[in-house]
């Protein structure tokens, strides 16, 4: 192989003798000697220096070639390369964690699409587009206000659409209830189970039917339907359970903790409350729903309180009765009865009866005959209080302390759910649990989950570590609970006939639970 010695003439004049000795060393090795120019030196300066170094001109042969032109492209092409290489970069810190909850392959191959979006923004055909960070967010984003605005209009017409249809099944409801009325099929047609304002409709009232919400089938009452025996291509009824069911089952076939009991998820609220098997004729429902928030270093913000009883009768030999209640709470609660219930009369008996007493209560439907509201200042109102103290631990991360205490001894909660935000990414470390945990990667959520708090639980905590956090990151947090013990010391004692005063077997359901419990 041929072997050639390059020197590159620089502007200095020490270069002179070091290439002198590089040309002797070269001739007697028999050399060739290459002379790269980055300096405006002539061809009889490379003689003189090959003269000096004992090398006649035979033996040199200057080939000029002028390449700076080339080095200075080069130079550009190797800065515009880095520069393409850091904004790629940067992308890539930007939108991985944007798109992505961990640095997994899992998590990239799902986004992969979006990925490739924003690094197609950064190069094209070859070449680095001048975009910066903002610009390729914006392009993968592809926001549109054309599209905001037929979502806007698509909204409105979906709306009216909705009021109309409310109107028309208003008016239809009513034509229905006429009929009825002539032929004498219903009873007591003006009286309903309204709600009010700042409550949640436990029942329509005629002439109403916007709200309405039919309740499901409860077995007690009436029987199961058969299914009918259909064809293969009619309609199954049920199918969107077996999807859930299916779905269910491949989370389960991929790994994931999939609990099959009715805890609440967060941001949903516990419309799920246990049902009673054995109920009587004459059945009542207590139910109460909580709005709490709490500033995370102290001091309530927000408590209200709602309460409804609902009566169900299901034979009508038992419509004309009173239902006698007692109110033992001295902290201010704020009682309502319906329109149609004689008010003087609860007021001065503590009975719930109709204004007609010839009148009978509505069969087979959940009628809401009493609610009540309760707002408080004092964080001594709250059923449980969380104490969520995040502390940094000098190694980018954070040692996170949470504690419960029961505040109201009297009261037995169920199915406790404290849900703790974590970072993306993150993965707690819990040295010290009362109770059990469970951490969603995918929500990115620690869940601390315990099955009863009672007297004899009162207090409990848990400790964990999350590394890359500030204390911040642990905030807000969601408490989910249910309770068979009423919040409010209101109870119904028993029921009576209007006839002789008799007491009628009666079965009450009693159900406290969470609307939104949060601790920002």
């Amino acid at each position: 192989m041929d072997r050639t010695l390059e020197i590159r003439i620089g502007y200095s004049c020490f270069f002179f003798g070091h290439i002198s000795l590089l040309g002797r060393l070269a001739a007697l090795a028999a050399i060739p000697i290459v002379l790269r120019r980055n300096a405006p030196y002539c061809r009889g300066i490379v003689n003189a220096i090959t003269e000096a170094s004992m090398l006649c001109e035979a033996q040199c042969r200057c080939v000029f070639d002028d390449r700076s032109d080339y080095d200075v492209k080069k130079e550009k092409e190797q800065i515009s390369f880095l520069t393409t290489l850091l904004i790629r970069s940067r992308s890539s810190l930007g939108c991985i964690p944007e798109y992505c909850n961990s640095m997994d392959e899992l998590e990239i191959a799902e986004n992969a699409f979006n990925l490739i979006f924003a690094f197609d923004e950064i190069v094209a055909l070859g070449y680095r587009e001048n975009v910066s960070l903002a610009q390729i967010r914006t392009f993968v984003e592809m926001d549109s206000h054309e599209e905001k605005v037929y979502q806007a209009v698509r909204m409105t017409q979906e709306r009216e659409a909705k009021n109309k249809m409310r109107e028309k099944a208003k008016e239809l409801q009513r034509q229905r209830m006429m009929e009825a009325n002539k032929k004498g099929g219903i009873k007591s047609p003006a009286f309903g189970g309204g709600y009010g304002s700042g409550s949640t409709p436990a029942t329509p009232s005629v002439g109403d039917t916007a709200n309405f919400v039919p309740e499901p089938i409860r077995p007690s009452y009436k029987p199961k339907l058969k299914p009918l025996n259909v064809g293969p291509g009619a309609m199954k009824l049920g199918g969107k359970s077996r999807d859930v069911d299916s779905f269910v089952d491949q989370l389960k076939e991929e790994g994931e903790n999939v609990v099959s009991g009715p805890l609440a998820a967060l941001g949903t609220k516990s419309t799920q409350t246990p049902q009673i098997i054995n109920t009587e004729l004459v059945h009542l429902r207590q139910e109460e729903r909580l709005n709490v928030r709490v500033g995370r270093d102290g001091g309530l913000q927000n408590f209200e309180l709602h309460g409804l009883v609902t009566l169900y009768i299901s034979d009508e030999k038992w419509g004309r009765i009173r239902v006698q209640v007692e109110n033992s709470d001295t902290r201010g609660i704020q009682l309502q009865t319906h329109p149609n219930v004689d008010k003087e009369l609860f007021r001065s008996h503590g009975q719930i009866g109709l204004k007609v007493p010839t009148k009978p209560f509505p069969l087979n439907t959940d009628v809401g005959v009493l609610k009540w509201r309760f707002q408080a200042q004092d964080e001594t109102a709250l059923p449980i209080s969380i104490n969520c103290w995040p502390s940094e631990n000098g190694e980018g991360g954070c040692d996170v302390n949470i504690e419960y205490e029961l505040e109201q001894a009297d009261l037995e909660l169920n199915d406790v759910q404290i849900n703790i935000p974590l970072p993306i990414g993150c993965n707690p470390i819990v040295s010290e649990c009362d109770g059990q945990y469970t951490h969603e990667a995918r929500r990115n959520t620690l869940v601390w989950s315990l099955p009863v708090i009672d007297a004899s639980t009162k207090s409990g905590s848990m400790e964990f570590s999350a590394p890359s956090s500030t204390p911040a990151d642990f905030f807000p947090l969601h408490v989910s609970f249910t309770s068979k013990t009423s919040y409010a010391k209101i109870k119904v004692s028993e029921v009576l006939l209007v006839e002789d005063q008799s007491p009628v077997k009666y079965s009450v359901e009693s159900v406290f639970f969470t609307d939104n419990y949060e601790v920002a």
